[in-house]
């Protein structure tokens, strides 16, 4: 009888956890990267409650992954790095079934992350957007004159324009795989190139101009840009969007903008994807076509100022956001974005070490 009751309670133990955790999932995503309302909504459509953390680089998603057993549902990886994701088996494939709003995805923009996903098989395009330069107009206004245009990463990649800026403040987003192939471009180089040779002439220009960098991080510079407490940083376009939004309602008079260099930007897209030890897959599936929803990836589209992969979501978009070349750039900027792929082991150490060098200065 006992060992029968034992049993008995046991299965009712494993019964509740499993509805516990039918009820709820784990989502891991960016800093400041979904509407206030999204989880919410979620949650009053489905049932299922949302666990939600942030991180502000793919090397701490990363990280998590690897290590294993990370209680995650849904997470956002950038392309890039997904791809050696998808290879080292972190991700399940997506039950397309499960997903029927797949149908008001872009499907320009699905075949351009297909070359990171093959066949689309694993993730759903979240957010796109491009990397490049977030400043305080006042502060470039004084420096280098009211008619001075911000397009050109000469402010970031010049030392004595760079110097300019030395006093009130210049941040670096800390990702080798923004700063290193930006300063390529800059130099005239192939931006995707591994070749060691390109990575030293990077880092040579990286060297020069370090000393007038405040800090490297990348998320923080969205507050510090809305408040005024630095005047120009190297960010997604989105989070310099959002502290320009930020500041205006702060009503401060400090006023943000944000330039795509002509020489070239880096064009990215962050990915939804469920891990392949997610505790709760199906919910992780209605959660992800929830996003897919048009409405509802429009309204986050118009509060983080980030483009989604949804064509349908259009109609839903502030005709402001939409008409913003910084947010939806022109088939012109177009042409000088770059996508990245990921590194193997050995650019990735190569690269690694030599942004080492350039945080520390040494």
């Amino acid at each position: 009888m006992r060992a029968s009751a034992l049993a008995l309670t046991a299965s009712a133990v494993a019964l509740a956890a499993g509805a516990a955790q039918a009820d709820r999932i784990a989502v891991f995503n960016w800093s400041d990267y979904i509407a206030p309302d999204t989880l919410e909504r979620f949650t009053n459509a489905t049932g299922i409650d949302v666990s939600y953390d942030v991180f502000d680089s793919n090397e701490v998603l990363e990280a998590r992954l690897f290590a294993g057993a990370s209680g995650f549902d849904v997470v956002v990886p950038t392309a890039d790095y997904m791809m050696r994701q998808i290879a080292a088996g972190l991700y399940q494939p997506l039950d397309k079934d499960l997903l029927p709003n797949l149908e008001h995805m872009d499907e320009s923009l699905m075949d351009l992350v297909s070359v990171f996903d093959p066949g689309n098989e694993h993730a759903v395009i979240y957010m796109w957007g491009t990397t490049g330069i977030g400043y305080n107009r006042a502060a470039v206004a004084e420096r280098l004159g009211e008619d001075f245009e911000v397009d050109t990463w000469s402010l970031i990649f010049d030392p004595e324009m760079a110097a300019l800026f030395q006093d009130c403040g210049i941040a670096w987003l800390d990702s080798n795989t923004e700063m290193l192939p930006a300063a390529m471009n800059y130099l005239g180089l192939d931006p995707t190139s591994t070749d060691e040779a390109d990575f030293d002439a990077a880092a040579e220009l990286l060297m020069s101009v370090r000393p007038t960098v405040r800090y490297f991080h990348s998320s923080q510079y969205i507050t510090d840009l809305a408040n005024g407490e630095i005047c120009i940083a190297v960010g997604w376009s989105g989070d310099v969007l959002q502290a320009a939004e930020r500041a205006s309602e702060a009503g401060r008079g400090v006023e943000v903008g944000y330039a795509i260099p002509d020489e070239g930007a880096h064009l990215w897209f962050d990915m939804l994807a469920i891990p392949a030890d997610a505790p709760n897959p199906e919910g992780a599936h209605a959660f992800i076509n929830f996003l897919m929803e048009p409405e509802i990836i429009a309204g986050i589209t118009n509060y983080v100022m980030f483009p989604n992969g949804n064509a349908s979501s259009n109609e839903f978009i502030d005709p402001e956001i939409l008409a913003d070349p910084t947010i939806y750039p022109s088939a012109e900027a177009k042409e000088g974005f770059w996508t990245l792929q990921p590194y193997d082991a050995r650019t990735d150490r190569l690269a690694t070490r030599i942004w080492t060098r350039v945080r520390t200065g040494q």
